[in-house]
């Protein structure tokens, strides 16, 4: 199967759509009946019930600073730590991601994060994550405007 084949079908089983086109509206997706227009998505849609998803118990850690990365996760259910050695970055609640930067720069995880409650996770892979961010510019956005979100937190405890 192509790649452009597979990533369709990845985004198919991911979130299982109907796209259309609407006008001066953008496109739309309709999951389960309800419609929704791209730019007002947030990452809830990733989170749909018939999505595969990871459950970590809390005090579990997700990942650690230092490792590789191959996935970003999206929070179904539960609250996500963000250390940096001992240090707490942020503290992440439902329909939040994390772990994105590692896809955008192929570095180590610069943090370690770890399930505050018991989490539901939906991971995304590279490949996904590749196809969202190439196929939706809205997704592409409310990654960039998170990054910015969190660059500009730490900038005001820095200075």
């Amino acid at each position: 199967m192509p790649i452009s084949g597979l990533l369709y079908s990845v985004f198919a089983h991911l979130f299982q759509p109907s796209l259309q086109t609407t006008g001066t509206h953008g496109i739309c997706v309709r999951i389960r009946g309800k419609e929704f227009r791209v730019a007002d998505a947030s990452f809830s849609l990733l989170t749909g019930n018939s999505i595969e998803t990871r459950l970590v118990r809390a005090g579990g850690v997700i990942f650690r600073e230092g490792e590789q990365a191959n996935e970003l996760f999206v929070i179904k259910s539960g609250y996500v730590r963000i250390q940096v050695g001992n240090k707490t970055m942020a503290d992440l609640a439902p329909d939040t991601i994390f772990g994105e930067m590692a896809l955008i720069d192929n570095e180590p995880r610069s943090a370690t994060a770890t399930a505050l409650t018991d989490v539901e996770l939906v991971p995304v892979s590279e490949k996904q994550f590749l196809f969202l961010v190439s196929q939706t510019p809205h997704f592409a956005l409310k990654v960039m405007r998170t990054l910015a979100q969190r660059l500009r937190t730490m900038n005001k405890g820095v200075y």
